[in-house]
């Protein structure tokens, strides 16, 4: 087939099937995306849960299950970046040694968050809903013990960055609680 008859092909496919081929709303099949927005509806954070879910290529194609792991993997991410960042900050803290004993305290319960969302993910797998449910609830109070490290040093101020980091952990965690509990355990 030369060029042009694959142009000529696909010019009568859009005229025959317009709304199927070039259409914007194609991204998502409307399938798709009702699945994703009535999934998002038994969660505590909704728009979190459909814009998570939106920009994720993957998600539609996924079940319910898969929404769950979608999530889970977004909340790994956000663990791993969060220790990442409270690890960097360390070395800023050279001259403050409780500042940095408190940063190291919290990058290793990031570690741990993240830890537990990977265990999860294995539950998923065997559904063993129970556990996962578990592993996520583990990972949501995580970022409890960062926060109880700074009340233990009062001198030491708990940052802005971190409590946005711990309310965005918290709040993926809640989502995917929330799609767990749709999986019919």
């Amino acid at each position: 087939m030369g060029c042009s008859t694959i142009f000529l092909f696909f010019l009568l496919l859009s005229l025959a099937f317009p709304q199927q081929i070039f259409h914007p709303s194609h991204i998502f099949a409307r399938g798709d995306m009702d699945l994703i927005q009535k999934t998002c509806k038994n969660t505590k954070y909704y728009d979190l849960c459909v814009s998570s879910l939106k920009s994720n290529a993957t998600s539609s194609k996924a079940d319910t299950k898969g929404l769950a792991l979608i999530m889970i993997g977004i909340g790994i991410a956000n663990a791993t970046a969060t220790s990442s960042y409270l690890s960097s900050q360390v070395p800023c803290s050279v001259n403050d040694t409780v500042l940095k004993k408190v940063l190291k305290e919290c990058a290793d319960k990031y570690s741990y968050a993240g830890d537990a969302l990977q265990a999860s993910v294995q539950d998923l797998a065997m559904e063993s809903y129970d556990y996962a449910y578990m592993h996520i609830m583990a990972a949501a109070d995580y970022p409890n013990g960062c926060h109880n490290a700074f009340r233990r040093y009062p001198a030491v101020a708990y940052p802005p960055e971190i409590v946005r980091r711990e309310q965005g952990l918290k709040h993926i965690c809640d989502v995917v609680l929330g799609i767990i509990d749709l999986l019919g355990w």
